[in-house]
């Protein structure tokens, strides 16, 4: 009978440790599917910026396309219409600098004052977070009138500036 009692006393308390261990399991578990969900609620504020910041610059890009001046030239007895060069780096907007650190002048085109009014609206929330300043407009007339279009932003839980540039040619 001492053998059984031996054996009682070596597995009471097991009932209670495999019940621990089991509540352990299932914390970790919920502590794990709430870190995921706010991992997923990150993500997809991030991606609804990476959106926003592709219309902006969309948006832009088609009141550069529509505004700028087009001549009509004669070239080899075909009637073409050419981008004037000097009508597309009235667009430029900060174009010196670079990693969301723009210097250079703003640009005094109405359609492009108008746009930046947009990301740094007066009164009410800006479309992009922390984006205030951080727009870029570069215009490469040498390379097919190349137009390069960056905006910065960053949100609140973000340790860094995010950026979104748009490469377009307007011909």
């Amino acid at each position: 009978m001492s053998i059984m009692k031996t054996l009682e006393r070596s597995q009471s308390g097991i009932v209670l440790l495999e019940a621990l261990i089991g509540i352990l399991i299932f914390s970790l578990g919920i502590l794990s599917m709430v870190a995921l969900g706010a991992t997923a609620a990150t993500v997809q504020a991030d991606a609804q910026y990476r959106t926003e910041a592709m219309n902006l610059a969309e948006r832009v890009l088609s009141q550069i396309w529509t505004g700028v001046d087009r001549t009509q030239q004669t070239i080899n007895g075909v009637v073409m219409s050419m981008v004037s060069a000097s009508s597309l780096t009235d667009f430029q907007h900060f174009s010196d600098g670079d990693n969301c650190v723009f210097t250079g002048s703003a640009s005094t085109n109405p359609a492009i004052v108008d746009w930046v009014a947009t990301l740094q609206p007066t009164g009410k929330p800006s479309p992009l977070p922390g984006s205030t300043g951080k727009q870029q407009i570069r215009v490469n007339t040498a390379v097919n009138n190349q137009v390069s279009i960056t905006i910065c932003w960053q949100a609140p839980s973000d340790n860094k500036l995010r950026h979104y540039t748009l490469v377009s040619y307007v011909n």
